[in-house]
């Protein structure tokens, strides 16, 4: 079975990019892209993917709202932040919202693998920078 994954983020690039590049995957196939938080939550209802690769700055409903808005509704789905945000604080705010793993911009491919897979089956996965935000 491949685990069906949103892509949302409104940077062009970005969100064809990473389709592109998980599509590849055996195991993995991009059911919706989504260049907005309002978009990635009517296409997470319509969808039902098992992973959302969620942004935070998109313009509209935030990543962190977007966040919150589908956990609340489908528990099941798990989210992961993928932002240029460095911040703890950003990092806090989507694991409160329901965000199962949150990686910077600026990592490569392998970790989003291992992050895809990590929470599919249930874990979390936070960048090195962010491994307590999980435990607060």
């Amino acid at each position: 079975m491949s685990i069906r994954i949103l892509v949302a983020d409104d940077h062009t690039i970005v969100l064809q990019g990473l389709s592109r590049f998980l599509h590849e995957q055996e195991d993995m196939e991009v059911v919706g892209q989504a260049k907005a938080g309002c978009e990635a939550l009517e296409l997470a209802r319509e969808l039902a993917p098992h992973v959302v690769i969620m942004d935070i700055s998109m313009p509209g409903l935030n990543g962190i709202e977007a966040t919150r808005q589908i956990h609340s509704e489908n528990p099941g789905i798990r989210i992961i932040g993928l932002s240029m945000h460095a911040s703890r604080r950003y990092a806090r705010e989507m694991y409160k919202a329901g965000a199962r793993a949150y990686l910077l911009k600026d990592c490569d491919f392998d970790e989003l693998i291992a992050a895809i897979h990590t929470v599919v089956e249930g874990g979390t996965h936070f960048g090195a920078r962010f491994q307590d935000v999980a435990v607060c």
